[in-house]
C-alpha cells in the first residue's frame, strides 16, 4: 500500500456518461483508479459510470457495501 492509499472516501468530480475504472485491491498508485497494479491478484477493477456531473466519493477501504461509492463502512475500523 502506498502512502496516498487511505481508508477515506476519494472525492472525485465525476461527469454524466463518463467511464471510470476503480481499483478493488488497494494496490494501485492512483487511487481511486485502476492502474493495473493488481495483475497478481485475483482482484478486477470496476467500471463506474457517472450518472450526473457531480463530485462522488469513490469507497477506499474497500469494503463498502455499495462500492464502489463510500458508505461509511471505513467508520468501523481501526484506522
Amino acid at each position: 500500500m502506498t502512502k496516498e492509499n487511505t481508508n477515506k472516501p476519494y472525492p472525485v468530480d465525476v461527469r454524466e456518461g463518463k467511464r471510470y475504472f476503480i481499483c478493488s485491491c488497494k494496490l494501485t498508485k492512483k487511487q481511486p483508479f485502476h492502474d493495473g497494479s493488481h495483475i497478481d491478484t485475483d482482484a478486477h477493477p470496476y467500471m463506474y459510470v457517472g450518472k450526473e456531473n457531480k463530485e462522488a466519493y469513490f469507497c477506499g477501504c474497500k469494503l463498502s457495501k455499495d462500492f464502489p461509492l463510500c458508505d461509511g463502512s471505513h467508520n468501523n475500523l481501526n484506522n
